[in-house]
């Protein structure tokens, strides 16, 4: 055997003769790309690195994008970067590092595969697989950083002093092993921190970033409504599918796991199976977001009548939970806490559930810290940071985010629900089975707050007469 079929990647490839090597390596046009200009967003990102660095004087931070990961075989998992490397960087390639060490920040990545050697034909990674990488000298112009070449990173990372050193870690477990910990872990806890607290508040091009998500986001739900019959049984996998047609081709794809829970499926919190049937005379809660070319995702709910109209119980539920969602809603401008949006919500929930005899207390007991009871029919928070992952920021502190005052260019999602188990005896049996939630992004602004999704109609009758609409017009998908 050759040295050139030692190459081989699988027992299924083709052997390749050294006259065919050495043809392969000959007669490329030079396709190196001299006309570049630094990407828009590249600013955004040295502003960023430099506030990070600001928190930790005379220290080196390592920050991996991650490594492909394994589906099956030989088939990876597409490519998704490490949220706090992308935010830094703007790189979106595996196996990519960043290292900042005050203002002198070096991006390490994999140059392009040499049409002079096999890799480019030959590597499971080589360019004629899966196509061309930036150069270095490319990468270095777009993203206004300084690139190496990942090769060397080895060396520069085991010279590092850990006790100078902090990594963000479970990224890339090359990187874990080669910068060694002095302190189990918290020193890298609190670059984890900072920078989820960093990416608190959105600067200019990250909100213009989210308004493209959420304005894909709304067209997703449009198409969901155009398709879905509404004189007939059809499937949870439809309304998944239609909605990740609009996410592939608008963005990336969907940023979560899409929930298409129809009927009782509504009152399981998290539902993924999406597996169930649309019946008309049933709800439909469809928890779904758009995930733009740059990582930034929307997270909307709507819960909409199969067949387009609300039965009286079903609207009684539905108007329940956009009051609580309008007074959420209302709660958003600077200086507010998060608490105080959720709280807002409660207040109305427990007040409408104790209108209707369902609570064994007044609302004002119910609402008080050591009681909750009408968290029964609406466990989950009424919101969260929405950013570049659909629950941003989750490793900030409390202080900083529980207990934080919202300012301009926080994201946040107002969701507030109502859930009646279809096994739960403490609810009147024309409420079991039914599930509701309504969910919206919303932007803090100087003088209070922007609907980032209003593009979608909330209020039950609006809701109607938009499905009917839609309906009316027929089926259209993107184009």
């Amino acid at each position: 055997m050759s040295d050139h079929d030692s190459l081989k990647t699988s027992t299924h490839d083709l052997p390749v003769s050294d006259r065919l090597a050495e043809f392969m390596r000959t007669g490329w046009a030079d396709t190196e790309a001299r006309d570049l200009t630094q990407l828009e967003n590249a600013p955004f990102h040295a502003r960023r690195r430099a506030a990070l660095s600001a928190l930790f004087p005379g220290e080196t931070l390592v920050v991996p994008s991650g490594q492909l990961k394994v589906r099956n075989n030989d088939c990876d998992y597409e490519f998704r970067p490490g949220t706090d490397f992308a935010y830094l960087t703007g790189e979106y390639e595996p196996g990519s590092v960043l290292v900042l060490a005050g203002s002198d920040a070096t991006l390490y990545r994999r140059p392009r595969s040499s049409r002079e050697t096999d890799e480019f034909f030959r590597s499971r990674d080589g360019e004629l697989w899966v196509g061309r990488r930036w150069s270095l000298a490319e990468t270095q112009i777009r993203l206004g950083i300084a690139c190496a070449d990942v090769a060397d990173l080895e060396k520069v990372l085991t010279e590092l002093d850990p006790a100078a050193t902090r990594v963000v870690r479970g990224f890339d477990a090359a990187v874990d092993a080669a910068v060694g910990t002095t302190d189990d872990g918290f020193r890298d806890g609190a670059l984890v921190a900072a920078l989820s607290e960093l990416r608190l508040v959105k600067d200019d091009w990250e909100i213009a970033q989210l308004v493209d998500a959420a304005d894909a986001t709304v067209r997703g739900f449009t198409d969901v409504v155009r398709a879905l019959p509404a004189d007939r049984d059809s499937s949870e996998r439809l309304v998944d599918g239609v909605f990740g047609l609009r996410a592939r081709h608008d963005g990336n794809m969907p940023g979560y796991g899409t929930i298409a829970a129809a009927g009782a499926h509504a009152c399981t919190l998290h539902w993924w199976r999406n597996d169930g049937v649309c019946r008309p005379g049933e709800l439909l809660l469809l928890d779904a977001g758009v995930e733009n070319v740059h990582y930034y995702t929307a997270d909307v709910t709507r819960t909409l009548p199969i067949n387009g109209r609300f039965t009286d119980v079903q609207r009684r539920v539905y108007d329940l939970v956009f009051a609580a969602q309008e007074a959420g809603i209302a709660a958003v401008k600077p200086g507010a806490r998060w608490r105080d949006i959720h709280k807002a919500c409660m207040t109305v929930i427990a007040h409408g559930l104790a209108e209707w005899g369902l609570l064994p207390v007044s609302a004002e007991e119910s609402l008080a810290d050591d009681s909750g009871l009408h968290r029964r029919w609406t466990l989950h928070s009424s919101g969260h940071m929405l950013g570049l992952d659909v629950h941003d920021c989750a490793r900030a502190r409390a202080e900083a985010y529980l207990d934080g005052e919202l300012k301009p260019g926080h994201v946040l999602t107002v969701e507030p629900g109502l859930y009646f188990q279809a096994d739960d005896l403490a609810a009147p049996e024309e409420y079991r089975g039914i599930g509701v939630r309504i969910e919206d992004d919303i932007l803090v602004t100087a003088d209070g707050h922007r609907n980032l999704s209003a593009g979608l109609p909330r209020r039950s009758d609006e809701v109607e007469a938009w499905m009917a609409d839609l309906r009316a017009a027929g089926p259209r998908f993107p184009g």
